[in-house]
């Protein structure tokens, strides 16, 4: 047996066949991705930025992970998360990582009519991410914050990711452009 690297075991080519129905929520997103972003303050304004999301098969096809650089962004963005289906829950469970800001968020994801929407619901303040107006080649991405349990919700920053490019690991560049 030859040794391999981490990051060898990690990768995925195809999502778990029993379950890949289910696992194209987030499956469709498996590519490259330029993102245009907003970040929006409470006083009314806001700034805007550009960047990349690259998203791809993890764990045995079990799970996706992606990669978001964001330039503009109040921390110039740069962190990953690892998205995982839980049948016994039918739903997702994500966790970001952005360490140079100290952020790290756990979400539970699903379905809702036409989007797909994640939150929290241990952590203050409350979290909502959501994909809209989804298509092969484009999405819109929000984030919302809701300092009342829920009750009422602020546009954070929002991302609409246009398609680069569909993902295989053989196929994937480090290149930023």
């Amino acid at each position: 047996m030859t040794e391999r690297g981490v990051f060898d075991l990690l990768a995925a080519k195809d999502p778990f066949p029993q379950e890949a129905a289910k696992l194209m929520l987030f499956g469709q997103f498996v590519g490259s991705w330029g993102i245009d972003g907003t970040w929006h303050k409470p006083d009314g304004t806001s700034r805007t930025g550009r960047g990349e999301w690259h998203f791809d098969w993890i764990l045995g096809g079990r799970g996706i992970q992606d990669v978001l650089f964001a330039a503009g962004a109040p921390h110039h963005e740069f962190g990953s998360t690892i998205r995982c289906y839980d049948k016994n829950l039918d739903a997702w469970h994500l966790t970001w990582m952005q360490p140079s800001s100290g952020e790290f968020v756990n979400l539970l994801g699903r379905k809702l009519g036409d989007r797909i929407v994640c939150e929290t619901f241990d952590s203050s303040p409350r979290r909502r991410w959501s994909f809209a107006d989804i298509t092969p080649s484009s999405f819109h991405w929000l984030g919302e914050v809701s300092s009342d349990d829920g009750k009422t919700w602020f546009l954070e920053q929002e991302m609409r990711g246009s398609r680069r490019s569909p993902a295989h690991p053989s196929r994937m560049s480090t290149d930023s452009g």
